[in-house]
């Protein structure tokens, strides 16, 4: 008699024993010497469950809807003497394991999440994440000072590089009893501060990943983040608080002015070196605004708020501290005010910004940051410099120690960016190449035309970055341009495809060439 099961019952019963056997090796005891010789672990906690993943971001391949289940695994730790407590969380898929594990990075001043890992335990990879000490709802206050008056040293040095260390350092080890074996490849996928926390893993510890995907990243830290503050700072020096309409009218009178000059009328400007509006040239002409309602005049002012943010940060001997905004970025991420009419505003700070202002350099979290001087200004970004630099400025230049551990980094910055300055990417990136003019075969640079942080605004997403990366590392196809694509949008109930584009590497240009210019092959990297 020819009898066989249907396939999906055969899945379904290989399931149940996969299933079945992780939950005995995801066993608390099967971790008892889950450690490191530098740290005293407080508690090992795991439990096998499902995973959601609800809506995806476009860092890994996008799938919607997707549970998987995994063990999860939380390692709460301290250093003694440090008198910190960190939790770090390992989620390993309980089935069809890739052989991968990635690192996932966090945002502002937080660390990292568990629920970052979803995403790629759905995707088949092992994946960690830490909280570096500090939970995503404390006041920066709560953690970084340890009273009035004094910080707490060793919660920023875990936020700033060693609890990503450990982190990657614990979560192998993790994959490793639970498997069997250890990870074939390793990763970090990062974006903002999970982009600075990339480049920091590159530049210290540099044999942890094999491929690091770090974007948007706030890197030169002890700089930018101070920075930030200028636009409102120039707001004080005005005696003028713009509202939002204002400002984002000389933005788009900007954008107008420079959008043709890579030969597309297209809302992006992708070549913001050649931009020279003139902001005082459209001072007089009328807007309508919303949200407050009314019609406004652009003031001179206002004109010179945003010649003073486009310019960049300066002391008050008037030397440059650092990098302005492109003229396309919108003025109202550093730059925002709370108004109750178009004429009545009042200034509204970027908070991480005015945390490091007053809780770190400051030390005195009840300080308000509208009441710093130019002189002030002045003397707490040198202050920033001097004593931050080494913690947290993520800015050395010498990546040699990734270079010889063979490993791969990749990193775009939307030119549109409203919070970390793009020029600052730049710049990095060219220190790197005049120390090392082989940077190409390990790191590579994608500007992205009309992308905001992280992601938005008109331009072109590379959304498919992170598969690059794992191509160059694994299959040694570094990747010459990145595909990206336009947000898909409506014109009425009509919807409008994304555009494509290929985006270049620098110091290449992403030009219009000829045809169709929301189709890729419109353009070529010059």
């Amino acid at each position: 008699m020819n009898f066989s099961l249907p396939l999906s019952y055969l899945l379904l019963a290989a399931s149940t024993a996969l299933g079945a056997s992780a939950t005995a090796r995801c066993a608390n005891a099967n971790f008892a010497s889950l450690t490191l010789p530098n740290i005293h672990v407080l508690s090992v906690d795991t439990v096998v469950a499902p995973t959601w993943v609800g809506e995806m971001t476009n860092t890994f391949p996008s799938t919607q809807n997707v549970s998987t289940g995994a063990c999860q695994i939380t390692i709460t730790y301290t250093h003694p003497g440090w008198n910190d407590t960190i939790n770090t969380w390992v989620w390993l898929p309980t089935e069809s394991w890739n052989g991968r594990f990635v690192g996932m990075g966090g945002g502002g001043w937080v660390t990292g999440e568990q629920s970052s890992l979803g995403q790629p335990v759905s995707q088949g990879y092992a994946a960690v994440s830490t909280d570096g000490g500090h939970s995503t709802s404390a006041s920066t206050a709560s953690w970084a000072l340890t009273n009035e008056g004094n910080l707490n040293w060793p919660l920023l040095q875990d936020f700033s590089a060693v609890a990503l260390d450990e982190a990657a350092s614990l979560g192998k080890i993790a994959t490793r009893l639970f498997y069997g074996s250890a990870p074939k490849y390793t990763y970090w996928n990062g974006c903002s501060t999970g982009g600075r926390q990339g480049h920091m893993m590159a530049q210290r510890f540099p044999e942890q990943y094999d491929g690091i995907l770090a974007t948007a990243p706030a890197i030169n830290w002890d700089r930018f983040i101070p920075a930030e503050y200028w636009p409102q700072l120039v707001m004080k020096l005005l005696d003028y608080y713009p509202s939002a309409c204002e400002v984002n009218a000389i933005t788009n009178f900007a954008i107008d002015a420079c959008d043709e000059l890579d030969g597309v009328k297209d809302g992006i400007i992708s070549l913001p070196g050649q931009c020279k509006f003139d902001p005082f040239s459209v001072v007089g002409r009328r807007v309508k605004c919303s949200r407050p309602n009314g019609t406004l005049k652009i003031t001179r002012k206002g004109a010179q708020f945003a010649e003073a943010v486009w310019a960049g940060a300066k002391d008050s001997k008037g030397t440059p501290l650092w990098y302005g905004f492109p003229h396309e970025a919108p003025l109202t991420g550093l730059g925002g005010t709370t108004c109750t009419s178009l004429r009545d505003c009042s200034p509204s700070p970027f908070a991480i910004t005015a945390d490091w202002l007053t809780t770190v350099l400051s030390r005195n979290a009840s300080l308000d940051p509208s009441t710093l001087t130019l002189e002030d200004y002045s003397r707490l970004f040198r202050a920033s410099a001097n004593e931050f630099q080494s913690v947290i400025g993520t800015r050395d230049p010498d990546l040699t120690g990734f270079k010889n551990a063979g490993g791969k980094m990749l990193t775009w910055h939307g030119m549109k960016d409203q919070l970390i300055f793009y020029n600052g990417t730049v710049d990095y990136y060219t220190r790197v190449w005049e120390l090392d003019p082989e940077v190409h075969d390990y790191y590579r640079f994608f500007p992205a035309p009309g992308v905001e942080h992280c992601g938005g605004g008109p331009g072109w997403y590379p959304g498919d970055s992170f598969q690059a990366l794992v191509d160059w590392v694994e299959n040694g196809k570094a990747p010459d341009t990145l595909l990206a694509r336009t947000t898909p949008t409506k014109t009425g109930d009509a919807e409008v495809p994304a555009r494509t584009a290929y985006l270049c590497p620098f110091p290449k240009v992403m030009t219009y060439v000829s045809g169709d210019p929301d189709e890729a092959e419109a353009f070529t990297c010059r």
